[in-house]
């Protein structure tokens, strides 16, 4: 989803039921959840300002943003949501499938904006994609289902190997149970060995990495769970997650496909 696109939804909401902006101040308050920490969304977050100045709306002049920040612990999904409940926001956006899963449960009449790599259908967000009905609606990329072309990238790049890791985070089971699903299908035609390893700290990823080399898998899949895409960053200290780089030492760069490690091991030294 572009900015453009999702500026358009938050402004389109102003027109929802009063219900949802009842008892607002004369300035509109937008509610903005993610699963990760302001330092390392910090890009994502002034993006979001620029557009929603594109639009017309300054935070401070004649809009308001309350941040709402889980710091990959998904288990304050429910709290967070609660709070901008109680803050009577005038809208949510929401940021991937945890936080809108969260806000859905919050609210029927606040509006909730999502961008989402989902089927927003198949996970009960919208009744569908013409007529979303309730008071969520957004974009959908379907990037879950990209998870079965990239087993199939990485088969093509190490045609040799006979098995593929696949890292997903369990406290995101919606999402990571979609991963898997869609990656195995492709495992399976492939004739390969999907290995999948669960990660929802930074220790449980280098747990993960000694998993991956004692069981000699030939590659990596990093899932697109917004706790692992948020250790990307260039930001990140590479001393962070160092050990389970060093552990990794013996898969190529090559070999490892997703949004963080190829580049994690590209940098750390032999």
């Amino acid at each position: 989803m572009t900015r453009r696109e999702f500026i358009t939804l938050l402004g389109g909401a102003a027109a929802w039921p009063p219900a949802a902006r009842a008892q607002q101040s004369t300035m509109p308050v937008i509610g903005y959840m993610d699963t990760a920490s302001a330092s390392t969304t910090a890009h994502l977050v002034e993006a979001f300002r620029r557009g929603l100045s594109a639009a017309g709306y300054d935070e401070g002049r004649n809009v308001g943003i309350e941040f709402r920040w889980s710091e990959g612990d998904y288990d304050k999904l429910p709290a967070l949501a609660a709070e901008l409940v109680r803050r009577q926001v005038a809208v949510i956006a929401t940021i991937n499938t945890p936080t809108i899963l969260a806000a859905k449960a919050a609210t029927q009449t606040i509006p909730i904006i999502f961008g989402v790599g989902v089927d927003p259908i198949k996970f009960g967000l919208v009744a569908s994609l013409n007529r979303p009905g309730g008071n969520l609606t957004g974009v959908t990329q379907l990037n879950i289902e990209m998870e079965a072309k990239r087993v199939q990238f990485l088969h093509e790049l190490v045609p040799a190997a006979t098995s593929i890791a696949l890292l997903i985070n369990p406290t995101s089971p919606a999402y990571s149970e979609a991963a898997t699903e869609s990656a195995q299908s492709a495992a399976r035609i492939l004739g390969v060995r999907l290995l999948v390893l669960n990660a929802s700290t930074e220790s449980g990823i280098e747990a993960a990495f000694v998993t991956l080399v004692q069981e000699r898998a030939g590659s990596l899949l990093v899932s697109g769970d917004s706790f692992l895409v948020s250790l990307s960053l260039p930001a990140r200290s590479t001393s962070r997650a160092g050990g389970a780089a060093r552990c990794a030492r013996a898969i190529p760069p090559t070999r490892v496909h997703g949004y963080w490690w190829a580049h994690e091991l590209r940098t750390e030294p032999s």
